[in-house]
């Protein structure tokens, strides 16, 4: 892994006036920085070095996404500052603004959960019905090639095609499952593709920005809307006992989200089901990379006996 430069990272920022910088932590697809710039905090996004920008890298991508957004009812910060450098030795950046707001998940990161925390996953719901009722071609978008159900299941196929089959016993079983009963895909949206409280910055309530925009695509909406209703659910992951679940039950959630798109929004159960799969890739590669840490952390270890438990639940829901 080559070393981002600091020092030459500060003197490109000093060039659009950004100072006082220093690292953040997070980011797995990016590097993260804070600074300040003409005397308001800022946060800088910086592609890794030494490989080329693309993909989940492309942090100029993200800008892009987060500058058509800035004109509408989704909240995101402001693209106020980009370099296309000249890669990979001089990786791509932008500069955005701090956005007050804490970003927590509830369910997984066992934090105690605040007053506000069953408001702020309805208003999450309201965040995410506002982001897919734009037309991607009103903002732009109409050349990003469109994401289909089949299409997102064969993704993430490729992810477990790479990791060890012990990890996730029966998946490709999961996989014909979801293939022979795909639904017919809806209108496309814009989908941010982890849609969940941990990507969302709030105060009290009150959502304040959608943030990690790295994997975003035109696709179907409801492949979101799966993703965020098992991660407001405790038993997807059991790390919290449901009697003390601060998120409301998913059918409110679901029928909010339902609500504010203004129509009904069909088989949702079959991209629940999308979602635990999903689940079970991103989290068996995050295992298989963690194993070869010369000093492998236990938290991820300890999220092996989930995966069999996300494929039987993925299994079950469209069975």
């Amino acid at each position: 892994m080559v070393e981002l430069d600091t020092d030459k990272l500060r003197r490109r920022l000093a060039g659009a006036d950004v100072v006082d910088v220093a690292a953040l932590s997070g980011g797995a697809s990016s590097l993260t920085f804070r600074g300040t710039r003409r005397g308001n905090p800022v946060v800088i996004k910086v592609a890794p070095p030494g490989v080329d920008p693309v993909a989940h890298r492309d942090v100029l991508r993200q800008a892009r996404i987060i500058k058509e957004l800035g004109v509408t009812r989704v909240p995101v910060p402001a693209v106020v500052w980009e370099d296309r450098g000249d890669p990979p030795d001089v990786p791509p950046l932008f500069v955005m603004s701090h956005i007050d707001g804490e970003c927590v998940e509830p369910l997984f990161d066992g934090c105690e959960p605040g007053p506000d925390v069953a408001e702020r996953y309805r208003s999450a719901c309201r965040a995410m019905a506002a982001l897919h009722g734009l037309s991607p071609n009103d903002l732009g978008l109409g050349g990003e090639p469109v994401v289909d159900p089949v299409a997102e299941v064969r993704r993430w196929c490729d992810t477990l095609q790479t990791v060890d089959a012990a990890l996730v016993p029966g998946w490709q079983d999961v996989r014909d499952d979801l293939l022979g009963c795909a639904p017919m895909p809806m209108g496309p949206s814009v989908v941010h593709g982890d849609f969940r409280l941990g990507n969302l910055l709030a105060v009290g309530p009150r959502i304040t920005a959608v943030i990690d925009w790295e994997i975003w695509s035109v696709g179907d909406p409801r492949i979101d809307a799966g993703w965020f209703l098992i991660n407001s659910d405790p038993d997807t992951y059991q790390r919290v006992d449901p009697a003390a679940s601060p998120a409301p039950p998913i059918a409110e959630l679901a029928e909010i989200y339902r609500h504010e798109l203004g129509g009904e929004i069909a088989e949702l159960a079959w991209f629940t089901a999308l979602a635990c799969f999903k689940s079970a890739a991103t989290w068996s590669l995050i295992v298989k990379h963690n194993r070869r840490r010369p000093s492998p952390r236990t938290e991820l270890e300890a999220m092996v006996p989930v995966l069999p438990r996300l494929l039987a639940r993925a299994r079950s829901l469209v069975s």
